[in-house]
């Protein structure tokens, strides 16, 4: 791993070499007020009991669903509007995805850290738009792109005035409807000076499995975990939820909300081994 590697600051976290292990973590969209409230306040109540970074996640909208039919969510106004409330009643930092340019001013005004879906980071107009909000921004690897062709990405971000910079792993596609993950891509986009995240829900999709849907392997969500954090990866996300068989998106790659206290003290001592070894440096 890289020693080069700039930490990001988001909201009152920071995230690098050094730093304690941050975990990205909600629904995938906002199926309702009610529902994201309710993952918030699990994961307010995890974070105080682990001393563990958390930052809450979930989209207004799945604008790259499968289907016509499928669920997108409750819209950009609506959502964010949510989202506020979500941030006040749990005091956790938020994040969300845009996918176009003009949502980015306004989802800035709620949100802690902008998220760009990995089918458009190569979106170079929505790059620049996130970069201009002076936000931290995320970028999810394209399934479809080499790791170092990363570094394109953080071009744009740093040439249009962002440094606050996050690459995250998702898994990479591999012939038809299925993805793997090549560990060493953790260490080579942190080559490129940001810190890593690794996207462990999805890493486990089958794009297209269930037709009209993505299907997922959700049981193999904590051994890929472990090992990126075992690699030194910054921090994790994972999409949960309170039963994951309903999930409106997702679902069979989520991880079930009640599970997260018996997997997250293995992210955690694992972490503090790496880091106290000097292993994530």
């Amino acid at each position: 791993m890289s020693s080069k590697v700039k930490p990001t600051q988001v909201g009152p976290y920071t995230i690098g070499p050094g730093h304690p292990l941050v975990l990205i973590a909600g629904p995938c969209v906002i199926e309702s007020r009610d529902l994201v409230l309710e993952v918030a306040g699990v994961l307010k109540e995890l974070k105080e009991q682990f001393n563990l970074p958390i930052i809450f996640k979930s989209s207004f909208d799945k604008a790259n669903r499968s289907s016509i039919d499928s669920f997108r969510g409750p819209g950009l106004e609506k959502g964010l509007e949510i989202l506020a409330e979500v941030k006040e009643k749990s005091g956790l930092p938020l994040t969300t995805d845009i996918h176009e340019p003009a949502q980015a001013e306004p989802a800035a005004k709620v949100v802690d850290l902008l998220q760009i879906p990995a089918f458009l980071c190569r979106q170079t107009d929505l790059l620049i738009a996130a970069a201009k909000t002076g936000l931290p921004v995320s970028v999810k690897k394209g399934q479809f792109m080499a790791p170092w062709d990363m570094g394109n990405v953080v071009e744009k971000l740093r040439a249009s005035g962002c440094e606050a910079i996050i690459l995250m792993e998702r898994g990479a596609s591999f012939g038809y409807g299925n993805l793997v993950v090549d560990m060493t891509s953790l260490g080579m986009m942190r080559q490129l000076g940001v810190p890593v995240i690794f996207d462990g829900t999805h890493s486990v999709q089958l794009p297209g499995a269930l037709g009209k849907s993505t299907g997922g392997r959700r049981e193999y969500v904590p051994l890929l975990s472990r090992s990126a954090v075992a690699a030194g990866v910054d921090g994790l996300f994972w999409e949960v939820h309170p039963d994951p068989e309903s999930a409106l998106s997702d679902g069979s790659n989520s991880l079930k909300l009640s599970d997260l206290p018996t997997l997250i003290p293995t992210m955690v001592e694992i972490d503090t081994f790496v880091k106290r070894n000097g292993l994530d440096r």
